[in-house]
């Protein structure tokens, strides 16, 4: 009998690249956070365009909404740009 050796599913993107894509992220409202928003969005992003960058204050004010519209090129460009910005202090949320 021979032993098999499966290989991982590769998952077929959804999502057409490049395409804009908007991401939402949620954090305290700090002094400090959307500078550092910025600079991550940018570093995945380098054509992000901070003046594009929205924000929505919480109802009592203590979280802020960003959403941050990027030309996305791949997969893993966003995986990593999720993944930073998951990692950050302030951030409480990525969608």
């Amino acid at each position: 009998m021979q032993e098999r050796k499966d290989k991982p599913l590769e998952v077929e993107s959804v999502i057409a690249f490049p395409t804009a894509f908007p991401i939402k992220i949620m954090g305290r409202r700090e002094s400090g956070f959307t500078t550092a928003v910025i600079e991550i969005v940018t570093r995945h992003a380098p054509d992000f365009m901070p003046g594009t960058l929205e924000s929505r204050p919480s109802r009592e004010g203590k979280y802020v909404s960003l959403t941050a519209t990027v030309n996305a090129t791949s997969r893993e460009q966003l995986d990593s740009l999720y993944q930073e910005l998951c990692d950050h202090p302030t951030v409480v949320m990525v969608l």
